[in-house]
């Protein structure tokens, strides 16, 4: 679906002075070579020395790579060779055979001209013979005859690697030559063998026996005679050489004159390989032509065959006929060969008409002169010689269709003589450049691939788009069809308008040049390069029906100003709103001089029509379609064109020269977008520019979005609102836009917002219609906001798009429009479809219910008969689901309307699981509806029927009981239970403790004689499960104060027990020893001592008691109180000295903890600057995408330090369990040495170690008072222990400073590695491996040393 457009135009004219400044003959321009080093192009120019008539001077010319913004470049004199013309004039005078069979064209004496890139060396090969070389770096560079070939040299081509040169010489020789012209082979021209790759039979089948396709039978008997292959008239009888692509293989066509076997002069084609060992002969073809070329990529070997009678002869030849192919009259065919020979396909020329007379040498008015491909195989260019003047035409192929795209017809000459080309050659690299030369001129053209779609709005899109094929557009507006290429909906021919003002030269019809379609308007405006313009209206059908989708009818046709002297390549019309019946469109040209681009606009009315040209300050520039002019320079400066003014204004600037461009506007924002060459897509608002791709390939634009695919064959939906925000903010990241996965070369053909379409095209030629999700949503979203809930739904349905797409977008809006969209969306199925939707999507329960009650309000209203199974649904999908309002409405018309119950039944059966249905209805203790459910749902009758009959003999509450406790209601049915009387208390109880129902039971009987026996009943599961305390509370609600008594010891309850025992008047003593027994082995001394004292008057075990829990001023106090002194020696003065023990054994062991612990992390820290590598190992970066790892052992790696010691073996596993995943988890953290998690866990020690010290201060500070008071030996260990802790504080407090020391710069910002990572195993694994490297310092607080005065100055006193 694309066409070539012309980008660049370049002209330059050599005059007579710049020729020679001799007075011999007129000069022509004769050859032409690329240097691609200086690109520049060489030039040779040949003209007749008048005093030697077998002479010729040949003067080669530098041109120069011409600018944009240059008005002009002049050509340089290289340097100046004579050659001989006399010996290879005539190749053909040697002897009679080979004689071209009508004549031969004056040919030029340069036959091949070409660069050598290593030693920057031009080499000029004339038909005389002569190989001169002239060297490009010398400043005076004059031309040096290496080597002359006796006999002359009919032809001569270099591969493509510029290492061979290939001569075809007068004495039919085949020469292959080195790039230093050594002869590398030599051959005859007329080999009589096939080839090295002759075809082998292998003795199976015949002709007769195998299948022929359409040609039917006949084709096995058909054969060509000798006589019947013959030349053509226009055949020019030189020798063609053609190199593949590759350089490994090159080709040669030679005219073969009559022999014993063939008696007509007739074209052999022959492939050799780069040794010039000769590999296949083509197949004879009668009539084939001189031209010739090898496509480089390989596949195709192109010719031209003539067909039919040769014009001018009455009767054909005897024996053979006009030597030509069997076929019409005037068929000229572009034929293909592969390299085995065999014909591969062809195309028919489009030049012969039967009105075209013979004139002159031309047998059928034209002939073909050469032809040739670019540098990318992808354009055929086809030189055509006419009577009346020579046009090159340019074919591309998809779909196995050749289209004719482009013609570039010759300039006329001087007079008004027929302009001629004297050489077409393709640029070398750059794909779609072509170098054409006339006698006295240089034309440069590229073009570049562009798709002629419309940019029409909704919603009049129609999405057509227009191929050019020769004289014919192809029209196919794909908003209603999706015509498959080389066909379309509509093919429209083209011809030029006859108008009289026009020039005789320009009433032929050729290709058009451009062409454009309207944005607000169905117009179509063709556009030919000499400034013939057509208009269409193209009566376009959007909707369905029948008729002709397209009716086009010619509204306007003109010529633009300067037509025939300015070049015109481009049309574009104003997307602005024009008044009724008004068209406003601008073409682009170049002026008569090439200096500038021009912009000719053109306004018509009616029959009235204005034009306005503007001459603009460069050349080679691009319009691009949109609000009023814009025009692209060649330095990417985006210009606005006023034409009341006729000034440009920039007004945004593209980083690069972007061809592809388009404008959107989003509110009051105006963006333009370009595509360049080099896969680049910008944007710019005029201030801000960024590059959205750097591997596009194609885009368009919707009202809504830019899309895009890239080399990646991704596409992408970039909205116009979120582009004009970023480039808002410049340094904001760019989106990540929605995309899609397209088929792999995939371009964009257009957009059809209105069906939410996207039109691919394949590289193959094949087109694929998809529907982005982004633009469907846009057009859901767009009629959900409009109220248009119809045409939504209907769009959702098509596209399987989430219907609650409606809540989603506007909850509040849609809850309003239930009504509209009932009356909209009518349908029972269709309600019941978006009711589902919203029941298993991810909207809150809340609104899911809210909308269901709403819709089901509302259908009750308009009628509960008709919509009884969408009310069904909307009572069903719910969260939870309301099954039995469900069956409740069915229990309403169970009367009234049994046969629409009936069907609801098996409807709700189909939306719910029978069986939960069928327990849902049996708690509604309907039995009616029970069977009703329990038979559509086909259920076993002998699996529910026996348990209906026994219920139905049971009384009304029990039997609910029996369902109840069926359906697991348990709380119901002992609700129910209780209600069936009193005799039924002891199974209630017996079902309370079974259900654990207790504070449902105790709701049920309170304020009843049955509640004390539900309270002692729940006492008991208590006090069974260790709940001692609320137990105890529970019997003395229930009146059980022994039970109680147990429960509040069993508590530790001392208070609470204590205060029954007296209200019971019990004795306390045996209890309060146990109780003190079991305080004490709390660690709940204070306690123990009340207890002890209070209840057992024991003072000595209370001293005791105090004493172990380091209670020496309580213990002092109570001796005192009570008056027995001797137990202060007895048991305080031994008790404070086994505590002073307790505490130096405690601190020499946290010393030692301390010591070791400090150690290990010096040595670590040591290791982790030494030896990074070894502490943090390094991971293997291959190993990420590894799925499956084998299970057996394998050696420790440098990954081994995270999972587990050294020492150990790892195994991975393909499947990990949750049990070794947690195990794992656990080694993570464990600290073991030699892990990288150890520093971090020894660091977590010493913080618990801290916390430890902090404690022993606290006992500390309660003992060494006591001691002080003592005896001297009490004293002693006080100054002691006072020093033990001091020393050890000093150095605890030293090590946590030199642990905790302030992380360096580099070690900075790692607690945020320490965060806690929800998610799974995976996701906290993941989060470790982000925490390897962090100091583990960040990760752990430092912690602090408690400041406690426990330190007495009097033990410092010695």
């Amino acid at each position: 679906m694309r066409s070539l457009s012309l980008w660049k135009l370049s002209n330059v004219s050599l005059t007579e002075a710049e020729f020679s400044s001799s007075s011999e003959a007129s000069s022509s321009l004769t050859a032409v070579a690329v240097d691609l080093d200086q690109n520049a192009l060489l030039l040779t120019t040949e003209s007749r020395n008048s005093s030697h008539d077998g002479d010729a001077r040949v003067e080669l010319w530098l041109l120069p790579e011409e600018n944009e913004f240059d008005r002009g470049v002049t050509p340089s004199l290289v340097t100046t060779l004579q050659t001989p013309t006399m010996a290879s004039s005539n190749p053909w005078s040697a002897g009679t055979s080979k004689q071209p069979p009508y004549g031969s064209w004056s040919d030029p004496e340069v036959l091949s001209l070409h660069v050598l890139p290593d030693s920057r060396t031009v080499v000029v090969i004339t038909r005389a013979g002569d190989i001169s070389t002239v060297p490009l770096d010398e400043d005076q560079p004059t031309a040096d005859v290496v080597g002359s070939v006796e006999g002359g040299i009919m032809s001569a081509a270099w591969s493509p690697d510029d290492t061979l040169l290939v001569l075809v010489t007068g004495e039919d020789k085949l020469l292959v030559m080195t790039s230093t012209f050594d002869v590398l082979s030599e051959g005859p021209l007329h080999p009589s063998d096939f080839g090295e790759e002759a075809p082998i039979n292998v003795g199976w089948g015949a002709k007769h026996t195998q299948f022929h396709g359409s040609l039917g039978k006949a084709a096995a008997t058909s054969t060509v005679p000798a006589a019947a292959i013959g030349a053509s008239p226009d055949d020019d009888g030189h020798v063609r050489i053609s190199w593949r692509g590759d350089g490994a293989y090159f080709t040669v066509s030679v005219l073969e004159g009559a022999n014993e076997t063939e008696t007509r002069p007739h074209r052999k084609v022959r492939v050799y390989s780069r040794e010039a060992a000769l590999q296949s002969t083509a197949e004879p073809v009668p009539g084939l032509e001189h031209a010739l070329s090898w496509r480089p990529s390989g596949n195709l070997i192109v010719g031209t065959q003539r067909f039919g009678n040769i014009p001018g002869e009455s009767t054909p030849q005897s024996g053979g006929g006009s030597g030509l192919g069997q076929g019409r009259d005037g068929r000229h065919d572009i034929v293909f060969f592969e390299r085995n020979g065999l014909r591969h396909g062809e195309f028919t020329l489009r030049e012969w008409s039967p009105e075209q007379k013979a004139a002159g040498e031309r047998k059928w008015g034209y002939r073909v002169r050469e032809v040739g491909w670019s540098s990318d195989s992808n354009v055929l260019s086809v030189w055509i010689e006419r009577d009346d003047g020579d046009v090159v035409q340019l074919w591309t192929t998809g779909n196995y269709h050749w289209y004719l795209k482009q013609e570039i017809v010759a300039p006329k000459g001087p007079d008004g003589a027929p302009g001629r080309f004297t050489t077409v050659k393709w640029h070398p690299e750059d794909p779609l450049r072509i170098i054409l030369t006339t006698p006295t001129e240089v034309i440069q053209r590229t073009y570049a691939w562009d798709t002629l779609a419309s940019p029409s709005r909704p919603p009049a899109d129609s999405g057509s788009v227009a191929v050019v094929d020769g004289t014919s557009l192809l029209l196919t507006p794909f908003r209603t069809q999706n015509i498959p290429p080389p066909m379309s909906s509509h093919e429209l021919p083209l011809k030029v308008p006859d108008v009289v003002s026009l020039p005789s030269f320009l009433r032929r019809s050729p290709a058009p040049v451009h062409a454009a379609f309207a944005s607000h308007s169905d117009v179509l405006a063709a556009l030919w390069e000499s400034g013939i313009v057509e208009i269409f209206d193209l009566k376009t059908r959007l909707g369905p029906g029948r008729g002709k989708v397209l009716d086009p009818v010619s509204v306007w046709s003109g010529v633009l100003e300067g037509a025939g002297s300015r070049s015109y390549r481009q049309a574009v019309f104003d997307q602005s709103i024009s008044p009724e019946g008004a068209t406003r469109l601008a073409f682009l040209g170049t002026d008569p001089s090439g200096a500038n681009d021009i912009l000719c606009v053109l306004d018509i009315q009616g029959q009235e029509s204005k034009q306005t040209v503007v001459t603009l300050p460069a050349r080679n520039g691009r319009l691009i379609a949109g609000l009023g002019f814009l025009w692209q320079g060649p330095d990417a400066r985006i210009h606005q064109v006023d034409l009341e003014s006729k000034d440009v204004t920039e007004v945004a600037h593209f980083p690069e020269f972007c061809f592809w461009t388009a404008q959107a506007s989003t509110g009051e924002s105006r963006l333009y977008i370009g595509l360049s060459h080099s896969s680049k897509l910008h944007v710019t608002n005029g201030e801000t520019t960024r590059t959205l791709a750097t591997n596009a390939n194609s885009f368009t634009t919707t009202p809504g979005f830019l899309i895009y695919t890239t080399t990646a064959h991704v596409a992408h939906f970039a909205p116009l609102v979120e582009l004009a925000k970023v480039l808002s903010m410049p340094d904001a990241p760019l989106p990540e836009f929605e995309t899609r996965r397209v088929e792999r070369g995939s371009r964009i053909v257009t957009a059809v917002p209105s069906t939410m379409s996207l039109v691919l095209q394949m590289p193959r030629g094949n087109l694929e219609t998809i529907n982005p999700r982004p633009l469907v949503m846009e057009i859901v979203k767009q009629d959900i906001d409009s109220g248009n809930y119809g045409k939504a739904f209907t769009a959702c349905r098509k596209h399987r798009v989430d219907l609650n797409v409606f809540v989603e977008h506007n909850r509040d809006a849609f809850i309003q429009g239930i009504p509209s969209f009932l009356e909209q969306v009518s349908d029972v199925d269709y309600i019941n479809l978006f009711l589902t939707s919203l029941g298993q999507g991810s909207l809150p329960p809340e609104v899911v219910s809210q909308i269901c009650d709403k819709i089901r309000i509302e259908l009750e209203r308009k009628d509960l008969k008709k919509y009884i199974n969408s009310i069904l649904t909307a009572h069903v999908v719910k969260t939870p689901p309301d099954h039995e309002a469900g069956l409740a409405v069915l229990l309403r018309l169970k009367e009234t309307e049994p046969d629409l119950v009936e069907d609801a039944v098996k409807y709700i059966i189909f939306l719910v699981d029978a069986d939960k249905l069928f327990d849902t209805a049996l708690g509604m203790y309907d039995f009616s509806l029970v069977l009703m459910v329990a038979q559509h749902a086909q259920k076993d009758p002998r699996e529910y029927l026996p348990f209906l009959r026994e219920l139905r003999a049971l009384d009304q509450y029990y039997q609910r009981f029996r369902i109840d406790d069926h359906l697991k209601r348990y709380e119901k049915a002992l609700t129910d239970l209780s209600l069936a009387g009193p005799e039924r208390f002891d199974e209630a109880l017996a079902y309370v403790e079974k259900h654990s129902l207790y504070d449902h039971a105790l709701s049920i009987w309170r304020d009843t004689d049955k509640y004390e026996a539900v309270l002692n009943l729940y006492g008991e599961w208590l006090f069974e499960r260790r709940d001692f305390r609320e137990a105890a509370f529970v019997f003395r609600q229930a009146n059980k104060p022994e039970r109680a008594l147990i429960a509040h010891e069993k508590a530790l309850d001392w208070q609470e027990l204590f205060e029954l025992v007296s209200q019971q008047e019990l004795p306390t003593s045996d209890i309060a020893y146990r109780v003190a027994e079991e305080l004490m082995s709390k660690k709940r001394f204070l306690d123990a001592a009340t207890v002890l004292l209070d209840y057992a008057d024991d003072v000595r075990q209370a001293v005791i008691a105090l004493v172990e829990g380091s209670h020496f001023s309580e213990a002092r106090r109570i001796i005192t109180l009570k008056r027995q002194p001797e137990l202060l020696e007895e048991i305080v003065h031994p008790g404070t000295l086994e505590c002073r023990v307790r505490i130096a054994e405690e601190l020499a062991e946290m010393r030692e903890q301390l010591r070791k612990q400090l150690a290990r992390i010096r040595e670590l820290r040591v290791r982790k600057v030494e030896e990074p590598d070894a502490f943090y190992g390094v991971e293997d970066t291959d190993l990420h995408n590894v799925d499956v790892m084998t299970d057996i052992s394998m050696a420790p790696t440098m990954f081994t330090r995270y999972t587990v010691a050294p020492s150990a073996v790892s195994k991975t596993s393909s499947k990990r369990s949750s049990r070794s995943k947690r195990k794992l988890e656990r080694k993570v953290g464990s600290g073991r040495k030699g892990t990288v998690d150890e520093e971090e866990y020894l660091l977590k020690s010493v913080t618990k170690l801290v916390a430890r010290f902090n404690t022993a201060q606290a006992d500390t500070s309660a003992l060494l008072p006591h001691l002080l008071q003592f005896t001297e030996e009490h004293r002693a260990e006080a100054a002691s222990l006072q020093e033990e802790v001091r020393e050890f504080s000093e150095e605890l407090s030293g090590a946590v400073e030199e642990i905790w020391k302030t992380a360096t710069e580099g070690e900075e910002g790692g607690a945020e590695g320490g965060a806690a990572h929800e998610g799974g195993w995976a996701a906290r694994m993941e989060a470790y491996e982000k925490r390897k490297n962090v100091n583990p310092v960040d990760n752990i607080v430092k912690p602090e040393l408690a400041k406690q005065e426990w330190r007495l100055k009097l033990a410092d006193v010695k």
